[in-house]
């Protein structure tokens, strides 16, 4: 009996270990460039949120590199989550019309780089089911072999939502906050008990990091099957922040964009960005950004494809403030939003700096410089925040019908005002 309770323990213990893995995460070094998103004409589409729709044409398409340079098989399978990003309980044929493998199979040699790698490509296959999912992709055969994990959703057009940006309801936050009021109507859906039934989440700048789950509702009327989130207390308030930093990595016989130096060897490319500093105190300035983003291209080769003749190049950050024991952290969607260990500078008394080198790609890159508090990472100390900033903001919502073993993402949308990309 002892045992059989020790053995049940272990388990439940692998279990929440597993449920630890459903995140963005990439598990090996040789990994690198992970993007997931909707497939597009333009080539910005890699930029766009890894959300569709469930009758949506269009799949989603994994990418990344393997710098490894020897051919793998990897093998990828989807993972259904609840609202809260745990795994659901509804098994593989619940939301898949085939088994739950797949070979990604579909992968190109890097043409001339100076580091070679192998550059794959994955069409998610189509869900029959809404929801949070997971991409989890292993070597081999072996699922306990993990090289990543990717979040996306699939949502259907259920309720209707409504959704704006309008200024902060609390005087404080006037000059540097922005407000996200939601309208759900679910009129469309069998809802017993909505508020227990009914959640809704707002993420700022696809950061699951900076997401909220409203609370109580300011409005519910239950005739009418309306809900109405308009709080006064700043539960639906963000910080707007401000406009991202960049460097501009898409030439290596130039210096782009905020690049101080590039260095070309035969096996190796340099490159050193310009020393940033805290801008708190600076006034506003508006100016093109990818919300923390980045785009993989390169100017070196017109024409091409920027996927397999794009370099990798070692890019040095470096960041004027005094010394502390404060950690700091280069944040954006190439550091996972600071918590690769790379993310995390490194006090340079050389040069009084502090510092991080990260493996980049060509292309162009957003990022913010950041504290990490309260497991949380604030960046308005060095960055400052201002309710001019141009952010993106998505309006999730999710539905349990009485007796269903999983959340339905039933109303999505997606806010831009004054949308300024490059």
């Amino acid at each position: 009996m002892k045992r059989l309770l020790t053995l049940l323990f272990f388990s439940i213990f692998l279990i929440h270990s597993s449920y630890a893995q459903l995140d963005d995460k990439v598990f090996k070094d040789h990994i690198q460039s992970v993007r997931i998103f909707p497939l597009g004409a333009a080539f910005d589409s890699q930029l766009d949120a890894p959300s569709v729709s469930i009758s949506d044409s269009r799949p989603l398409i994994l990418l990344f590199d393997d710098i490894a340079y020897d051919p793998e098989l990897y093998t990828a399978k989807l993972i259904h989550c609840d609202a809260n990003w745990q795994q659901s309980q509804l098994k593989d044929n619940d939301f898949l019309a085939s088994f739950n493998e797949f070979n990604v199979q579909d992968y190109d040699y890097s043409v001339n780089t100076r580091l070679p790698y192998i550059h794959y490509r994955f069409a998610l296959p189509r869900v029959t089911k809404s929801g949070n999912y997971i991409v989890k992709v292993f070597k081999g055969r072996d699922e306990s072999d993990v090289i990543l994990t990717k979040r996306f959703m699939v949502y259907e057009e259920l309720f209707t939502v409504g959704a704006s940006i309008v200024p902060p309801a609390r005087t404080q936050d006037r000059r540097s906050g922005q407000q996200v009021d939601v309208i759900v109507n679910y009129s469309k859906g069998e809802v017993m008990d909505p508020l227990n039934q009914v959640k809704v989440v707002i993420r700022q700048n696809q950061r699951w990091g900076q997401a909220r789950l409203l609370g109580e509702p300011t409005f519910l009327n239950e005739s009418s099957k309306v809900i109405r989130y308009q709080n006064f207390d700043g539960s639906n308030t963000f910080s707007a922040g401000n406009e991202f930093r960049f460097i501009d990595l898409r030439f290596i016989r130039a210096t782009g964009v905020n690049v101080a130096s590039i260095e070309v060897q035969p096996d190796v490319i340099y490159a050193d960005a310009l020393v940033d500093k805290p801008r708190e105190s600076e006034v506003y300035s508006q100016y093109l950004d990818l919300n923390g983003q980045y785009l993989v291209n390169t100017n070196d080769r017109p024409g091409g494809d920027p996927e397999v003749e794009s370099e990798y190049i070692l890019t040095t950050f470096r960041f004027f403030a005094p010394e502390n024991s404060q950690p700091i952290y280069l944040v954006g969607s190439f550091t996972n939003w600071g918590t690769i260990p790379e993310a995390k500078l490194q006090w340079n008394s050389e040069l009084k700096v502090f510092e991080t080198t990260l493996l980049l790609k060509q292309g162009w890159y957003d990022y913010q410089y950041a504290y990490l508090r309260d497991q949380q990472f604030d960046s308005e100390e060095f960055e400052g925040s201002f309710f001019e900033t141009e952010n993106e903001y998505e309006v999730f919502v999710y539905f349990r019908a009485l007796g269903s073993r999983y959340d339905q993402l039933v109303g999505y949308v997606y806010l831009h005002p004054n949308r300024r990309r490059l």
